[in-house]
């Protein structure tokens, strides 16, 4: 893994002692909350100075590259700089359950994943603890880490933060959500997505590629980007997808999703309140093909 020889070489310590700066006025995400998380001020995402998880366990379902036969080690961190209407994990997201700990015992969960013989540390939206998981890496190279890193997020980032991660994150698993902020800012509460996401999902690529697989079909590295079919078109798929082959190119690995039901608030609403119709995937899965994207996942 790179992260060893940024280990090795000191480089990962600064990284940490750059990172954990950025907490005293938290920028870490495109809502720049601007807050002292040193102090234990809160921003939007709700978190604070320590990392505050739901679970660390195996989980066999994820796409079939990061679960492979074995499991991911998954870590499912509280908060969200997005607020989703139809979260399904709104009560770990949102509502902010969980367990603080310290980054030394972070360090020990990933280890302990890692005991248990999973492909991979997959952190579950981790933008809002980029400090403490460089801090906790930092502590677990020493006790014999080594496994790939999976940063499975919304999407919702920052270049100059995924900058941090270089050489650090082998595999990237970002939401592409919206082709449209007004969308983004009603139903998820993030302004501007649109333009953060695309940049975002950009440098993802630059720093590990298109997706690679070791000989047993496991994701060694790279990039794949998920998008969540809404009702009515409201995710713009078509123009998601378009961008994707034009901007990433038609190797881009992409998992286009099916399972979209009404949870959390979205049972109120008049566009996302209900599930979506087989029509509506399948016209999704056909403008993949149209547009020569056919590394990846559909879902019957």
């Amino acid at each position: 893994m790179n992260y060893l020889a940024l280990y090795q070489s000191g480089e990962l310590h600064q990284g940490v002692r750059e990172a954990y700066r950025r907490l005293a006025a938290c920028d870490l995400c495109p809502h720049d909350c601007g807050v002292n998380r040193i102090k234990g001020e809160r921003g939007i995402c709700g978190a604070g100075l320590k990392p505050k998880i739901a679970s660390a366990n195996v989980h066999h379902g994820e796409e079939p590259p990061i679960s492979g036969t074995q499991g991911s080690g998954t870590v499912f961190f509280s908060g969200c700089s997005l607020k989703c209407m139809f979260c399904q994990n709104f009560p770990i997201s949102q509502l902010g359950n969980g367990e603080e700990i310290t980054t030394g015992e972070l360090a020990k969960r990933m280890l302990r994943l890692q005991r248990l013989g999973v492909h991979n540390i997959n952190f579950v939206t981790p933008t809002h603890y980029l400090p403490q998981i460089l801090a906790a890496l930092w502590l677990a190279i020493p006790g014999g880490f080594s496994l790939p890193i999976v940063w499975n997020s919304s999407g919702y980032e920052k270049v100059d933060a995924l900058r941090l991660l270089v050489g650090i994150v082998g595999i990237y698993l970002p939401d592409m959500k919206y082709s449209e902020d007004r969308c983004a800012e009603e139903i998820s509460s993030g302004p501007g997505y649109r333009d953060c996401n695309r940049s975002a999902v950009k440098e993802m690529l630059r720093q590990v590629g298109h997706l690679q697989l070791d000989d047993d079909g496991i994701a060694r590295q790279g990039l794949i980007i998920r998008h969540l079919v809404l009702p009515d078109g409201v995710a713009g798929s078509r123009e998601t997808l378009a961008w994707i082959a034009e901007n990433l190119g038609s190797a881009t690995h992409i998992a286009l999703m099916k399972q979209y039901f009404p949870a959390h608030l979205a049972v109120t609403s008049e566009t996302i309140g209900r599930k979506i119709k087989d029509e509506e995937y399948d016209e999704a899965a056909a403008d993949l093909e149209e547009f020569g994207l056919e590394n990846g996942w559909v879902q019957g």
